[in-house]
């Protein structure tokens, strides 16, 4: 049996992914920046089809940064690239965070339920990769510019003191020069990188020692239709059968960075990617139909007592200030702080947003509302639009929103009402990067209004996330109101 795919084999933003095959499954790691939970753990059989299994953290650290108080965010920081290993039972997720100025290396024996053990370095090493060596050393290889080793212990939890640090190669030229994949195959060592030329393209380097000689060539020069980002930076792995691929991933416009499969032919015990050096648009995976559909992008009624694993946290939640179970069947978010825009407001729930286009729905119930305060539907990022309500002490208000990249609210357009429950819309448009967020109300959840101007959506690496779909609620002058969620739907 076999199943074909078009690329982007996730058409979502799931970025530095890093794939590994363990029996008949195949785990993939990806980034999350400032998202929480964090680093998300998706599991496959087919390569195509794709479900969040698990996260590796709740919360990663506990700080007015990490809160989204004192005025102060990681956006854009957090969590960066993954690697992600499994050796003699225990799974390995390493990362490196620059806000923190460390290093974190998690593992578990269940890389569904966890628990997840961590370990912290005391440093930060750009795009880790971990590599567990036949003769039971373990190292870690990094950098920017050029690529390094460092030994670790034999637990990985620690700098080996006295052990193996070096520089392995320098980049070929001026260009960034980062994304360490490394593995050892066949007795041979080897890592792989982007280096940023007009576009992302992706070298390999070997050799049969890790302190020897490492020679290198470009393994993939190659776009995909619909974005004129180059294909680059991620991991191979192969199949039960002995057959190779490579993830990795494009820059996609506005939706984000998103995953491409492509087939790994050795030729002269190298590596080569692509199909007659593209990245191809589909290609035909010869692993058994899944029952898994990729699902990145849900619908929630809100009828269960803990929230899907496809929702994430803008920063660590506050959780005294939002409930499922306050209203049965509904998403109940309380102000808690004073925030002057969206951008420092606490529990702000999302999902990722999907190409080529999707749609989010919610109906609210604002009056509970207190004066001052802002919530509703956003398209998340450094560019946000909102679609939402305001209330003040002259009544309440549908407005559509941008901040033109300040995090200040502009009110383009607002429309007085006087009803409870609303229902609110944003359309997103990623087709051919067209890349347009459009909003709508309605009174009725059946007869739509479009409100405001449509978005023009950018990827800004302030974010350095693509596009979300967003709940939110904020107080400008006075906490403890509240809005209740009835539903997001997909259409």
């Amino acid at each position: 049996m076999s199943i074909t795919c078009s690329n982007p084999v996730i058409w979502s933003d799931v970025p530095d992914v890093d794939v590994i095959r363990v029996g008949n499954y195949y785990y993939m790691s990806s980034t999350s920046m400032h998202m929480m939970p964090g680093v998300p753990i998706m599991r496959s059989t087919d390569l195509v089809n794709w479900e969040i299994v698990s996260y590796v953290y709740n919360t990663l650290e506990n700080n007015s940064a990490h809160n989204l108080t004192d005025g102060k965010g990681i956006y854009g920081k957090g969590s960066w690239a993954t690697s992600l290993r499994y050796k003699n039972g225990t799974y390995y997720v390493c990362f490196a965070s620059n806000d923190m100025g460390k290093t974190y290396i998690y593992k578990t024996t269940d890389i569904i339920n966890g628990p997840w053990t961590r370990s912290v370095l005391s440093a930060v090493y750009h795009d880790p990769s971990l590599l567990f060596d036949d003769d039971g050393k373990v190292y870690i290889v990094y950098g920017s510019g050029a690529v390094y080793i460092k030994e670790l212990t034999s637990d990985a939890t620690a700098i080996k003191t006295g052990g193996l640090s070096q520089k392995l190669y320098t980049s070929p030229d001026s260009n960034l020069f980062e994304g360490s994949h490394i593995y050892k195959i066949n007795g041979t060592y080897y890592i792989f990188n982007i280096r940023w030329t007009s576009r992302r393209i992706e070298s390999c380097y070997r050799s049969s020692s890790l302190t020897g000689t490492w020679e290198g060539k470009v393994v993939l020069n190659s776009t995909l239709s619909g974005a004129s980002g180059g294909v680059a930076q991620g991991g191979i792995f192969n199949t039960p059968d002995g057959a190779w691929y490579a993830m990795l991933f494009q820059d996609h416009g506005a939706v984000g960075r998103v995953p491409v499969l492509v087939p790994v032919t050795w030729t002269d015990n190298w590596p080569i990617m692509g199909v007659n050096g593209a990245a191809p648009s589909t290609l035909t995976i010869p692993l058994a139909n899944s029952s898994i559909k990729t699902a990145l992008l849900t619908s929630d009624d809100f009828n269960k007592m803990k929230l899907g694993l496809n929702w994430q946290w803008n920063h660590n939640p506050d959780n005294n200030n939002w409930s499922l179970s306050a209203r049965s069947g509904y998403l109940r978010l309380t102000t808690g702080s004073i925030a002057s825009n969206i951008f420092l407001a606490r529990n702000t729930l999302s999902q990722r947003t999907v190409g080529s286009t999707c749609t989010g729905e919610v109906a609210i119930e604002t009056n509970n509302m207190k004066s001052g305060d802002y919530a509703g539907l956003a398209a998340f990022q450094d560019d946000y639009g909102i679609m939402g309500v305001k209330k003040t002490d002259s009544g309440k208000y549908l407005i559509m929103g941008t901040n033109g990249g300040s995090g200040a609210l502009n009110e383009v357009a607002s429309k007085s009402f006087t009803q409870n429950k609303v229902y609110l819309k944003i359309y997103f448009n990623f087709l051919n990067c067209t890349d347009k967020a459009t909003f709508y109300y309605s009174l009725d959840g059946s007869t739509w209004t479009q409100l405001g101007s449509q978005l023009s959506m950018t990827y800004k690496l302030t974010h350095f996330m693509g596009y979300r779909i967003a709940l939110f609620n904020y107080a400008t002058t006075t906490t403890g109101g509240f809005v209740d969620f009835d539903y997001l739907h997909i259409v």
